[in-house]
């Protein structure tokens, strides 16, 4: 048997504890969870078990259901917005511009604030400032965040401006790794503007457009923060996001059984969407 040497031993000594807390704070409750899914466990005193009771329930729930469509909803469109935006902001802070590094450095504060933060500042924003601009317009001057039809929106341009900070960075990264040289060849043959971006820019791209898909439908679906911030699943449950859900019912509502049958069934949802996300935009770079 070969004996380690010093690099190796160094290097195990590290990564046991990072696997022990690995597995106490995240594998474990993720276990006990799926465990307490096949219980009537309400968070405290004694429980038992009801099979796949709770699973059953969960796909009769009206409030499930509605919840799953917000969020669905919500991390859909705000993908797209976001890296429709975060595309266009990247090509810019990439080109030959004054002040390219500040601008990528101001660009990038949102992302360094913390999600309740954001979510606190736009409540009020959506609550006093707004309503009193449209008012002073001529227009109602209700609160986005009142609104069963608009709050879902005031949602989305809050998550959509916290998340284009890092995606545009990625993107200029991608940006950065494209040769001169493809853009020269391809001004002779006469690509440039909109026909430079789609046959030589993007496709050179598409690894950092998968990672930011994948990335931005995972982060969406698993949308808090803001919902805590500014709404709290109001108006009318309008906009419980499921992580919302699971919390709110799961810790307060006596639920917690139940909602770790939501949870286990959320998780292999996240994990098939993202799996299916990469598979989808790995065959598209091959083909390219």
């Amino acid at each position: 048997m070969k004996k380690m040497n010093d690099r190796e031993r160094t290097f195990l000594l590290m990564t046991i504890p990072i696997l022990i807390l690995f597995f106490c704070f995240n594998t474990l409750p993720l276990i006990k969870g799926a465990i307490y899914s096949f219980t009537n466990f309400k968070g405290y005193g004694t429980y038992d078990w009801v099979g796949v009771r709770n699973y059953i329930d969960l796909f009769q729930d009206g409030r499930v259901g509605k919840s799953y469509w917000f969020t669905f909803k919500l991390a859909l469109v705000s993908t797209i917005v976001v890296n429709v935006v975060s595309l266009i902001l990247a090509l810019g802070l990439n080109s030959k511009i004054k002040f390219k590094s500040a601008l990528r450095g101001l660009y990038f504060i949102p992302n360094i604030l913390g999600a309740l933060v954001v979510g606190y500042i736009f409540n009020y924003f959506y609550t006093y400032i707004l309503p009193a601009i449209v008012k002073m317009m001529g227009g109602e001057g209700t609160s986005m965040l009142a609104s069963t039809k608009w709050a879902w929106i005031a949602i989305m341009i809050v998550c959509a401006w916290q998340s284009v900070a890092m995606n545009t960075i990625i993107y200029i990264s991608g940006l950065q790794t494209v040769p001169e040289d493809v853009y020269e060849a391809g001004s002779i043959d006469g690509a440039t503007g909109w026909a430079q971006f789609k046959h030589l820019t993007f496709p050179l791209i598409l690894p950092f457009f998968s990672i930011n898909m994948v990335l931005c439908m995972k982060n969406f679906l698993m949308v808090f923060d803001q919902i805590m911030a500014l709404t709290k699943g109001g108006p009318a449950q309008s906009t419980e996001s499921i992580s919302f859900l699971i919390y709110n019912n799961g810790m307060s509502g006596g639920q917690f059984g139940f909602q770790s049958a939501n949870a286990v069934v959320f998780f292999i949802m996240i994990v098939a969407i993202s799996v299916a996300q990469m598979t989808f935009t790995s065959k598209r770079e091959e083909q390219l």
